[in-house]
């Protein structure tokens, strides 16, 4: 039988419309997951600790590693302090294909970390984040509330997200649009670094998960709005870095999960 993991999280954060309040809120699990087959790493990704066999078989099929489940002869699931393995097993000639497979691969784009390939490494250190910066909650809710209208992308297609740079006194800065939300935010980073702009508020149209934290504190930015809800390990992220973390961010308000100071008005 599959180990249990927890898969949802209970949180309280300061919940903002006409008056701020505390309230309850379940927040997604996510762990980081090994998957590793014969004994070799092939990713480590950031998922909803359930029905990790299923995922990690549905892996090496896509990844066309194995033609089906019958090819895995064995498999277990492996809980480590820093995440969790999934550990298969395949033929000798099904691990041949794997590793020319493996020398082809590319980065995954949906909720993996490219490069990685240890536990230890998708949970690194961040950086603290030192920022005088303070925000009006009004404004930062009309900020959200107008990124829509600078979404041209996503206003032909309905399908992209966005990562925008907004600042107090200077408005919509920068906005970078992609199907993959990571490859929004390297955009929007890439972009401050070739124009030199400073950060400011980062804007998100997607969910939060731990990865894009990990981005944003590279980044330097201290308040980050999203107008979805965060996972439990990014809000711990944004609390050890310093960072504040706004989500569900819509029209008539938001919720702040991590480092209110920076919020005023609320």
């Amino acid at each position: 039988m599959e180990t249990a993991f927890p898969v949802l999280h209970d949180v309280r954060p300061l919940r903002v419309r006409e008056q701020a309040e505390l309230h309850q809120r379940a927040v997604p699990e996510e762990q980081p997951v090994a998957i590793v087959c014969n004994g070799t790493t092939l990713a480590v990704m950031m998922a909803t600790p359930a029905d990790l066999e299923d995922f990690g078989v549905g892996y090496l099929i896509s990844e066309a590693i194995v033609d089906s489940s019958a090819d895995v002869e064995r498999s277990e699931v492996v809980a480590h302090q820093q995440g969790i393995e999934i550990r298969h097993w395949i033929s000798p000639a099904k691990a041949q294909r794997m590793l020319a497979r493996r020398r082809q691969m590319v980065g995954p784009t949906g909720c993996g970390l490219c490069g990685i390939e240890s536990l230890e490494q998708a949970m690194r250190d961040l950086p603290p984040v030192r920022s005088s910066l303070r925000v009006q909650a009004a404004a930062l809710r009309q900020a959200v509330a107008d990124l829509r209208a600078l979404q041209v992308l996503n206003a032909s297609t309905r399908g992209v997200h966005a990562a925008a740079l907004w600042h107090p006194e200077q408005g919509h800065r920068l906005v970078r649009e992609d199907v993959g939300r990571h490859n929004a935010l390297d955009k929007l980073i890439g972009a401050m670094a070739t124009t030199g702009t400073p950060p400011g508020v980062l804007l998100l149209t997607s969910r939060v998960s731990i990865d894009l934290i990990q981005k944003a504190a590279l980044a330097a930015f201290p308040i980050i709005a999203a107008i979805s809800v965060p996972t439990n390990r990014a809000i711990e992220a944004a609390e050890s870095a310093g960072i504040t973390l706004v989500g569900v961010a819509r029209d008539d308000g938001f919720e702040i999960f991590s480092h209110p100071g920076r919020i005023a008005g609320c």
